[in-house]
């Protein structure tokens, strides 16, 4: 079973460059979106095969989370259940037999740390969302989550150490969902590589320098562990500053 992950920053322009290519090819089971940045009618994709679940801000252009997936769910969920959290389209929770997939659009803290104490407590009450759904059976979790969780996962760890997506308070907060219990998948599997970025700045030739960051995850309970085939990085799909992320079950 294959799932994928993409920030597309923008679905229509995405649209425009290789995200059709790039879902034709792979075939992926589940596939998950961020920032879509859209509104309900702005958008008809032709998916055959699909269930399309989409997630949309209040706020237009802005933000934005999708699930398309092959099999139906049981049951789809929108938001955390907070309302204060809840208006801008950043959770999608799709209920299967056998486990929760959860897509994600972590907040982030913004230049100057503006949003950093959001940013804290939607972290505390994310993960007390996915710890109940938890309680019932596994979860999936996947998404940009909006921090590089250690030094090998940006290029330039000493200059951005007080930067939005690598502090201390936002780093802690991903310690803190893998001491309760979940595994990122693409550590699990690649401990020690470096050079793996999901992200590059537009700017100052990032992307063609590899100057990045890896802020794009795929995270599942430690009950799946022994279900875990692989985790991809798709760093050469362009038609985003993000690439897509993968993972691969045994299911």
């Amino acid at each position: 079973m294959k799932l994928i992950s993409w920030n597309v920053n923008g679905i229509r322009a995405c649209l425009k460059k290789d995200f059709m290519s790039f879902f034709d090819k792979e075939k992926a089971d589940i596939f998950c979106l961020q920032e879509t940045k859209v509104q309900e009618g702005q958008v008809s994709l032709e998916l055959e095969g699909y269930h399309q679940y989409w997630n949309y801000a209040d706020k237009k252009g802005y933000s934005g989370t999708a699930i398309f997936t092959k099999k139906q769910p049981m049951h789809v969920t929108y938001g955390i259940g907070i309302d204060e959290h809840d208006h801008e389209g950043r959770v999608i929770t799709a209920e299967f037999e056998d486990f929760f997939v959860v897509t994600v659009y972590t907040p982030n803290s913004q230049r100057e740390l503006a949003r950093l104490i959001y940013r804290m407590q939607w972290e505390e009450d994310f993960l007390v969302y996915l710890k109940k759904l938890e309680e019932s059976k596994p979860v999936i979790f996947c998404g940009d989550l909006n921090v590089a969780h250690k030094e090998i996962d940006l290029k330039n760890p000493s200059s951005n150490k007080k930067n939005a997506g690598f502090t201390p308070e936002e780093r802690s907060k991903f310690d803190a969902v893998m001491e309760s219990g979940f595994i990122d998948t693409y550590r699990h599997f690649y401990p020690d590589q470096i050079g793996a970025y999901t992200w590059w700045s537009y700017m100052f030739q990032a992307r063609t320098n590899n100057a990045g960051w890896r802020i794009d995850y795929f995270c599942v309970s430690s009950s799946l562990k022994d279900v875990l085939k692989d985790a991809v990085i798709y760093a050469e799909i362009m038609g985003s500053d993000h690439c897509p992320v993968g993972v691969e079950i045994f299911k």
